[in-house]
């Protein structure tokens, strides 16, 4: 089995952002399409993986699937240009290249943002749709397990995943810090463009929830308050939204608006303490604001900073990472190859077993009843003897990586069956 797994990868490193959306699949597109594959192809165990980023499928099988899988998502889609969407996937054929690409993308090393720990969570999702659809046997199991205890030991002993390593992150992480200490904190988001919808979505894997956009156009308030389980305002209550929120972020640059300390101490309501965060550029929110008594102003500079050294440290970690990956691999191919020749064994144990039932029979007929026990009892612990050292040779040959030439002679000597070889 474990030589038969295969990876079917499309993600951000070789698909622009319009190919991803047009393949990215839902929960319900993912059990689809889970469904398809285990119906109209040959694979045996299936992973569909799917995320902003990326499109995966893995799946063991004993030749190449790809274009049917293609086809397949392109169905689930509502489109059949597969001719399309093809050239962008990755097809990764070798075994072990596959298991190391499942731990590379789990643990967050092909990540957009290196570290992110919500694609874990994303993986351990989608092998819950697995195993739902029945799509998961031993070596997935196996494999997905391997994975997280990885994850664990990442989290433990290295940097990996200390701090938020970008921008809309490291806005996140801040306005937690600042907020921890007001109840139900109300976060007004200005400017709904690629930052600003970045940082939004962010809000939703943070226990804040109370966060307002505004934006000129309404109707793009509209929609990403909807995406981000937010509240849209009109633009023309904007001076009034600032005054209720606890924390202002904007991301709408200087030249189009600006927040004054003018602004401010004119208009009522104002929460103490307050906080404003400028992402944008020009700045949108003048220094001054911080004279007054209660406020605080961070600029994106301040904000990058964070992300910067959060990066750095990300960045220094990941030999200790790929360190720990490595072990888990071997130890999970170790696993996988002892796996391939239990069948062998199995057999191998049973024409003994054939050997030793055909003659202690001719023998018993002339035995009373302790003899008969104590010739079972003699025989088999012959049996379980002779079985012993060749089993332990051959787990060993599997640490050495010569298994396969053992596991052969294995099967000539005792005329075992080609197939499990």
């Amino acid at each position: 089995m474990q030589h038969q797994f295969k990876a079917l990868t499309l993600s951000y490193k070789n698909a622009p952002i319009a190919i991803r959306e047009m393949v990215a699949l839902n929960e319900i597109g993912c059990k689809n399409l889970l469904d398809k594959i285990r119906e109209f192809t040959t694979a045996q165990e299936v992973l569909v993986l799917s995320t902003c980023n990326r499109t995966e499928v893995y799946y063991s099988a004993e030749e190449d699937l790809s274009r049917e899988i293609i086809k397949l998502i392109a169905i689930e889609k509502g489109f059949l240009a597969t001719s399309v969407i093809a050239p962008y996937f990755l097809n990764i054929q070798n075994h072990q290249n596959a298991v190391q690409h499942l731990f590379n993308v789990a643990i967050g090393l092909e990540s957009q943002v290196v570290g992110d720990f919500q694609i874990l969570n994303q993986v351990k999702n989608a092998y819950q749709w697995a195993t739902d659809a029945g799509a998961v046997g031993p070596f997935l199991h196996r494999l997905l397990h391997s994975v997280f205890f990885t994850n664990k030991r990442v989290a433990n002993e290295t940097a990996f995943r200390d701090g938020a390593a970008s921008v809309a992150y490291a806005t996140v992480e801040l306005v937690e810090e600042l907020t921890k200490e007001i109840e139900n904190p109300r976060v007004l988001m200005i400017g709904v463009g690629e930052m600003g919808t970045n940082v939004c979505l962010n809000f939703q894997k943070s226990k804040i929830k109370n966060v307002i956009v505004a934006n000129r156009t309404h109707h793009k308030a509209l929609d990403l308050a909807q995406k981000a389980n937010a509240q849209a305002v009109y633009w023309e209550n904007i001076n009034e939204e600032i005054a209720l929120a606890d924390v202002v972020i904007s991301s709408v640059p200087g030249d189009c608006f600006t927040i004054t300390k003018k602004d401010l101490t004119e208009t009522a309501a104002t929460s103490e303490p307050k906080f404003f965060l400028d992402l944008s550029m020009p700045r949108s929110i003048q220094d001054d604001l911080a004279t007054i008594a209660g406020v605080k102003v961070f600029n994106v500079d301040a904000i990058h900073n964070r992300a910067t050294e959060a990066l750095k440290k990300r960045l220094a970690a990941i030999p200790a990472v790929q360190n720990i990956i490595a072990e888990s691999t071997a130890d999970f191919h170790t696993w996988a190859q002892e796996m391939s020749l239990s069948p062998a064994i199995q057999q191998f144990k049973n024409r003994l077993e054939e050997i030793r039932q055909q003659e202690v029979a001719r023998a018993l007929k002339k035995m009373n009843i302790q003899d008969q026990e104590l010739l079972e009892m003699v025989t088999k612990n012959i049996l379980n003897k002779i079985v012993k050292l060749p089993v332990l040779e051959l787990k060993a040959a599997c640490q050495r990586g010569e298994s396969e030439i053992l596991l052969e002679g294995l099967t000539a000597l005792f005329n075992l069956e080609q197939e499990v070889a």
